[in-house]
């Protein structure tokens, strides 16, 4: 009998009355890619943060390599040659890129800057490798969400883990980084090394997976070879129902031009211009997807349009007003709602319940409070009206958001924002993280959006979601547009050259 390099046997967690791994049995080979699928909550990244050290779990047994393990923290994992890049990253924010990657490191204490200098060749040939370019000298807090995710791939790899989990490795990858990320994995794999793999992506886990396990509710539904099964099957499996995955088909609905950027000049924290005479408009009932890799700009285009940081040069037009300066409060009541990128790091407060992180952007309003006190019981049946419009899963109105998952936050997230009628809408990876049944939920919410005569500004840097749901494509690179799209002609190809700076329509044109 073939000994597996993982095995985890009637693995059985709890959290309270919440079960969220229910005698899960898994295994993985080494020399293999092995794909775990399931919706938000369903139970997966408790598995696997079983297996990395994170929890601890309350029944059943784990073996690495045929051995029984005890795996207390993820010291223990690590010593058993077990990493994991989580979806919430492990990263101090005030240290640079450099200097988390070596932290921690084996036999190694604090030697100064000059030890740490000496080690930024090496890294900046690993991350060249892999196609993760990141700048390894700047703090943590400089760098963008994707930036962040790369430099957790960079970490584990360089630790050099024979088993590694990857949670949504390719969520802030052009198509050719992604492509280039499976021929590494495909070297782990014939190196003998185990690779487990969390996404959504259906097609990159058929083109790059060996195996396939499906979890639903905290149980493991089925195990299936990546050649025996299919897109729609995957999903069906996931969410327990049939699921439509198709282009979405829209009518014409873009009316009067509602933004217009004009020649934009903005600085980021690093202090380097971060968009470059950037121009860009978008219509009611339009929308207008934003394509690039992470750290070209698009961060700081979100911000400019929702109040959170100045420009230097240029105009903003909103709904037939210039903009003068930037300002939240402005933004908010100018009609401008906002899903940034990091959820729970911006846009919800964890500790806090649902009523709570529905009021944030209404409780000065008549609505919401009278004389400076809050409507308790008035807020508390909006809130619920809420919660079940928009199929919020939640054991209470008062627990706290941090303990839902992914999928629910952010259609709290997007509770909020769309309560407020927006006249625009600006959405940053606004499915990064989600499984396909939330991801599908959050792409209707948008297209409710645009037929209802809003705009809407979509970032992201998952192509087949911007192609399913774009009127126009933009596609940004080092602070500017360089080149657009129509729904109707926009080519996979040529939008994935053009965010890795590649611009081959000149030469196809000679």
């Amino acid at each position: 009998m073939r000994e597996y390099s993982v095995e985890m046997r009637g693995i059985v967690k709890k959290f309270g009355s919440v079960t969220a791994s229910d005698q899960v049995d898994f295994s993985a080979n080494a020399g293999e890619i092995h794909a775990l699928l399931g919706e938000n909550g369903a139970g997966k990244s408790t598995v696997m943060s079983m297996l990395s050290g994170v929890y601890r779990a309350d029944e059943g047994e784990i073996l690495i390599h045929g051995a029984a393990a005890r795996i207390r923290s993820p010291k223990d994992a690590a010593l058993l040659g077990v990493g994991m890049v989580f979806q919430n990253f492990r990263l101090v924010q005030s240290l640079t890129a450099a200097e988390n990657i070596v932290l921690g490191e084996k036999s190694s204490f604090w030697r100064g800057s000059k030890w740490i200098k000496n080690k930024h060749m090496e890294i900046e040939a690993l991350a060249e490798r892999f196609g993760l370019k990141f700048p390894v000298d700047r703090p943590i807090w400089q760098l963008s969400v994707g930036e962040q995710q790369r430099v957790e791939i960079v970490k584990t790899l360089y630790r050099g883990a024979d088993i590694i989990i990857l949670d949504e490795p390719t969520s802030v990858l052009t198509p050719g980084e992604a492509e280039q990320l499976f021929e590494t994995l495909q070297v782990m794999k014939r190196e003998g090394k185990t690779v487990i793999m969390t996404t959504h992506k259906m097609k990159e886990v058929l083109a790059s997976s060996d195996r396939i396990s499906v979890m639903r509710k905290g149980k493991m539904i089925a195990t299936l070879a990546t050649a025996d099964t299919n897109e729609l099957e995957l999903a069906r499996l996931m969410v327990g129902r049939e699921v439509t995955i198709t282009r979405q088909e829209r009518e014409e609905t873009a009316g009067e031009t509602l933004l217009v950027v004009k020649n934009l000049d903005v600085f980021a924290d690093h202090g380097r211009k971060a968009l470059n005479s950037l121009s860009l408009n978008v219509s009611k009932g339009e929308i207008v997807g934003v394509a690039g890799v992470a750290g070209n700009g698009q961060k700081e285009l979100a911000e400019v349009l929702t109040g959170l940081r100045s420009w230097k040069n240029g105009e903003i037009h909103f709904d037939g007003a210039l903009v003068k300066t930037a300002s939240v409060r402005g933004a908010i009541d100018a009609g401008i709602s906002h899903v940034p990128e990091n959820r729970m790091k911006s846009g919800l407060a964890g500790r806090l319940g649902s009523v709570d992180n529905l009021l944030f952007k209404s409780y000065r309003s008549g609505q919401h409070s009278r004389m400076g006190f809050l409507k308790a019981a008035k807020n508390r049946a909006w809130s619920q009206e809420l919660v079940e419009r928009f199929n919020v899963k939640t054991p209470e109105l008062d627990t706290p958001v941090q303990q839902m998952s992914g999928g629910n936050q952010q259609k709290l997230l997007f509770a909020r924002e769309i309560s407020h009628a927006p006249k625009l809408m600006v959405a940053v990876h606004p499915t990064q993280g989600l499984d396909v049944g939330a991801t599908a939920g959050v792409h209707e919410l948008l297209m409710e959006l645009r037929s209802t005569g809003s705009g809407v500004l979509l970032i992201s840097e998952d192509l087949d979601e911007l192609l399913q749901l774009s009127d126009r494509i933009l596609v940004m690179y080092g602070g500017k547009i360089i080149g657009e799209a129509t729904h109707e002609h926009a080519d996979r190809q040529t939008i994935g050259l053009l965010m890795a700076g590649i611009d081959n329509r000149e030469e196809s044109a000679v």
